[in-house]
């Protein structure tokens, strides 16, 4: 497995982005190029393209909602207790200085960096991407969502 970095943190899921969205896109395309050739079924063809499209947009909402809410509160809890076991501070204590996309761009930090981090993040009051950015040794989040 290649080491995740900054340029490769992002992770794709084939079956929903290279097989179900496809697909999908794919009858969304021809159910509307069938709504405007053919005249006598048109009202059918026009209703089949808006359920194709509620579909799309109902599986994307709701892969997207239910694991991203519980990887939300999965990294919260890690980041917690990192930085907990390494400082001996409660981290609770400073989340409400750190929105979510610092939180959880700090995932990325090793032991080593998380602590100054956290406390750079807030005195600089640094963006995800800029605290991504800081990060000197990456720290891999190979079973996320």
């Amino acid at each position: 497995m290649e080491n995740q970095n900054y340029k490769n943190h992002i992770r794709f899921y084939p079956a929903h982005h290279f097989v179900f969205y496809p697909l999908t896109l794919i009858l969304l395309v021809a159910s509307i190029y069938f709504a405007f050739k053919n005249e006598e079924q048109r009202v059918i063809w026009i209703f089949i393209s808006i359920v194709i499209a509620i579909i799309i947009w109902v599986a994307f909402m709701l892969r997207q909602h239910y694991s991203l809410i519980l990887q939300n509160r999965i990294v919260r809890l890690e980041l917690r207790y990192r930085y907990f076991t390494l400082t001996g501070e409660r981290l609770e204590l400073l989340e409400d200085q750190l929105d979510d996309s610092k939180l959880f761009a700090l995932r990325f930090a090793p032991d080593e960096e998380l602590p100054g981090l956290v406390k750079r993040s807030i005195s600089e009051n640094l963006s995800g991407t800029a605290i991504k950015k800081s990060i000197k040794n990456w720290k891999g989040d190979y079973h996320r969502v």
